[in-house]
């Protein structure tokens, strides 16, 4: 990926950072975006640089329209290109349905779900010039198979890859692939809040009887932004140790 300009949302922590460490490992200048938590998304840079890459970190809400607008054209003003986008910003506000509020359905759907279209959107303006592009959206296996008290994630992270569908169809013949990675249980901040009976139920099933680490799904984020999967588009990649199978 030597040459190569990556942006990845929601990079300062969890399978954001894995992900936004890949790449820069692989020689892509990476741009590690994040909302809070600047500590920790400096220390990714660091990480970064410190392997002899190049990073940097741009703060951005990029549920945000002006924000998300104003992220790319930073991208672009600093490198001059913008190859390769990651959204993986998320969030959970999870509980029953007869309990939701609906601020909470509605957090969830902007962070994941329009942040996701907002940055798609701004993105292909630089894409389409250039008549290149890597786009991978992070979704979940809850998408595929629902999950109790999800009913906004699910509905977030399944919006995900009809849309990312839709949108391999538009920008096919401009060089651009879009695909999706659907993560299953990982080893993450989000995971950790779970109790360990909740955990042992997970285990239980996943056939690989284990559960995922964020550089798992780096791997997969990789290989589908690099030009060995310029010929994949529209797809959605399962990292879950064959939960959903």
């Amino acid at each position: 990926m030597e040459g190569r300009v990556a942006l990845v949302t929601g990079a300062s922590r969890g399978i954001g950072r894995a992900i936004a460490l890949k790449l820069g490992a692989l020689g892509a200048r990476v741009m590690v975006n994040y909302r809070s938590g600047e500590a920790a998304a400096d220390e990714v840079v660091a990480a970064i640089t410190s392997a002899g890459g190049e990073a940097r970190a741009f703060r951005a809400d990029v549920s945000d329209e002006e924000a998300a607008t104003s992220l790319v054209k930073s991208v672009v003003a600093t490198y001059g290109q913008l190859d390769i986008l990651v959204n993986n910003a998320g969030i959970t506000r999870d509980n029953i349905m007869a309990r939701m509020k609906a601020d909470h359905f509605d957090a969830v759907l902007a962070t994941n779900l329009r942040s996701c279209w907002l940055m798609c959107r701004a993105a292909l303006r630089v894409m389409m010039r250039a008549r290149y592009g890597r786009i991978v959206n992070i979704s979940s296996v809850t998408a595929l198979m629902g999950n109790a008290g999800q009913s906004n994630y699910a509905a977030s992270k399944a919006g995900i890859i009809g849309m990312s569908k839709s949108l391999a169809r538009e920008i096919a013949s401009r060089g651009i692939t879009v695909n999706v990675v659907a993560p299953g249980f990982i080893a993450t901040d989000m995971t950790a809040e779970l109790s360990e009976d909740l955990l042992e139920t997970a285990r239980a099933h996943i056939p690989l009887g284990r559960m995922g680490q964020p550089s798992e799904v780096a791997a997969a984020v990789a290989f589908l932004a690099s030009d060995e999967a310029k010929y994949i588009t529209g797809q959605t990649l399962n990292v879950d140790g064959g939960m959903y199978m």
